[in-house]
């Protein structure tokens, strides 16, 4: 089976994983035709396990090789041909596409609601935010990435392991 996999938290903050690095611990634990794209922990490799067996497996071996705790968010190929063309917002120069990949629907959910609940207070209407299978759509004003509302409760601690944006021109080429 195809998968599409997704650091979290790395190049950042002193956690450095370099991508040749990264493919040679992926494939040192039997994962085929790996991939990487850009610099930000985006692959995609091939496996006969199941998704289940492959997330402690991958985390086990990122921690250990790269010496921190790894969270990684793994996808079905499928999903991820999912989530992209799932982007219900229309394409807009002035706005940048994020998809919120969620470690589960429960925190899909809850972004979600928290989203709701920061705009209205904040009484913006310059962002747009959708719950999906295991995802959040984001459309935000370029040069905003940190500052909307959705960004700042994006931000909270409590997501740091769960979930990972990336922008859809990067999910787009990775299908």
């Amino acid at each position: 089976m195809d998968y599409a996999m997704f650091l979290r938290g790395i190049n950042v903050g002193g956690i450095r994983v370099p991508m040749a690095a990264l493919k040679d611990c992926l494939a040192d634990i039997g994962l085929e035709n790996v991939r990487t794209y850009q610099q930000t922990g985006n692959v995609t490799f091939s496996s006969g396990e199941p998704l289940r067996n492959l997330w402690p497996t991958i985390e086990e071996a990122l921690t250990s090789t790269f010496s921190y705790e790894a969270h990684v968010l793994l996808l079905p190929r499928t999903e991820l041909d999912a989530v992209v063309s799932g982007y219900p917002f229309p394409p807009s120069e002035d706005h940048h596409r994020y998809a919120v990949l969620c470690a589960s629907d429960q925190v899909a959910a809850d972004l979600v609601d928290l989203a709701l609940t920061a705009a209205h207070e904040s009484g913006g209407d310059t962002e747009r935010v959708a719950g999906g299978t295991r995802v959040v759509y984001w459309s935000c004003p370029k040069g905003s990435t940190l500052t909307t509302p959705f960004a700042k409760v994006l931000g909270q601690r409590r997501f740091r392991a769960t979930t990972t944006s990336r922008n859809l021109n990067t999910l787009e080429k990775m299908l």
